[in-house]
């Protein structure tokens, strides 16, 4: 099997693209597989972790600002849709795929439109609950959409072959079990772990609202909290901490973090998760059955991640602070509204897990061999 895989622009897009190849690999270990993307995106980075082959496409997104510099970017950006097509054709001509696999951004649309033109069957995955345009774009040639959840079906118009598949995962989210994760970290079973993040770079906000809410943990017993404040917050964050009472390098209930770095293990042993709504991150939340605060990025296409958020929110699964409704005091309120009430976080953990697929991975093979056995 020949596959050619087109995804990039953010980790959120790369990472089941090559999970998707991880998958192909254990299937048929002898299956070609090819990468294309952005030579300066960070699939670039991460495709070369991971030892597949890597061919530069010269594509890149569109802004949504109307401004003169916006204006320029988006003819820039035009221009480069051409380039890319014909470098999509070259690489075509030479690796010859049975099928192009998309997983979304800019860079998977001249790739996959092209591959479709000359004849090789695609599919498509969507990540999200609401889809991105590229996707909508590509399903109307599609053999098949695979959707992470059902409700994003509804965002896509015409009659294309739809199949829930859910997102592919990293292999330690499936097996990491809370009991073993605290082992490893030396906390006790009978405390309290509420775990806090905004990202790789962080969240101002978050990370203003995370500083009372680890001046209220600090006070209390049994509590503890695990905070990723992120590479451009770390520097302010952690003096606005201290400036409200809370010792870091004493307070033993408390541990901030530039970046974690071991999260599958601290998700693994956390009772609350409060973070942001990528699609990748609560998959993980539904796989591991945990109880979750969701704070929407206003900085997304479409609004996404709240969209996202409402696929657990509706089911009880998690809360949702809507982000220019963050505070400190609304974070601590809706952090003693959860544990109020008795089994309450059990009770939304249980209902994450209600909602998950774990054999994402697996179902996404079966599509993608399906497709190339019915084009033989």
């Amino acid at each position: 099997m020949r596959v050619l895989l087109a995804g990039g622009g953010t980790a959120g897009h790369i990472n089941p693209a090559l999970a998707i190849a991880g998958e192909i690999r254990a299937h048929d270990p002898d299956a070609q597989i090819l990468f294309v993307g952005n030579p300066k995106g960070i699939e670039a980075k991460l495709v070369a972790k991971a030892g597949y082959d890597f061919s530069p496409v010269d594509a890149r997104g569109f802004s949504r600002s109307l401004s003169p510099k916006g204006i320029v970017y988006n003819m820039g950006a035009l221009r480069r849709v051409l380039t890319a097509t014909g470098q999509a054709k070259k690489i075509i001509e030479r690796f010859q795929p049975d099928i192009a696999v998309g997983t979304g951004g800019y860079v998977s649309g001249p790739a996959l439109r092209k591959a479709a033109k000359m004849g090789v069957p695609i599919v498509v995955h969507e990540q999200n609950a609401y889809p991105g345009v590229t996707n909508k774009m590509l399903a109307k040639s599609s053999k098949c959409v695979m959707l992470a959840v059902a409700d994003a079906r509804k965002h896509f118009e015409g009659d294309a072959t739809f199949e829930v598949t859910g997102n592919p995962l990293r292999r330690e989210i499936l097996q990491y079990t809370r009991a073993k994760a605290r082992e490893e970290m030396g906390i006790p079973e009978d405390e309290l772990l509420i775990l806090s993040f905004g990202g790789s770079l962080g969240a101002d906000r978050i990370n203003r609202a995370a500083a009372d809410l680890i001046a209220w943990c600090y006070k209390l017993k049994n509590v503890r909290i695990i905070h990723g404040t992120g590479r451009a917050g770390y520097s302010w964050t952690v003096p606005l901490i201290e400036s409200k009472g809370v010792p870091l390098n004493r307070a033993e209930n408390i541990d901030v973090r530039e970046y974690i770095d071991d999260m599958a293990r601290c998700m693994a042993a956390a009772d609350l998760v409060i973070c942001r709504c990528g699609a990748i991150t609560l998959s993980e939340l539904q796989a591991m059955g945990k109880a979750s605060i969701l704070i929407p990025s206003p900085n997304v296409t479409e609004n996404h991640q709240y969209h996202n958020a409402m696929t657990l929110v509706k089911r009880d699964a998690a809360s949702l602070i809507e982000d220019d409704k963050l505070t400190g005091e609304t974070l601590v309120n809706a952090v003693k509204e959860v544990l109020s009430t008795p089994d309450r976080l059990k009770k939304m953990g249980e209902r994450a897990k209600e909602t998950a697929i774990l054999d994402a991975s697996e179902r996404i093979y079966r599509v993608i061999a399906r497709v190339v056995n019915q084009n033989r």
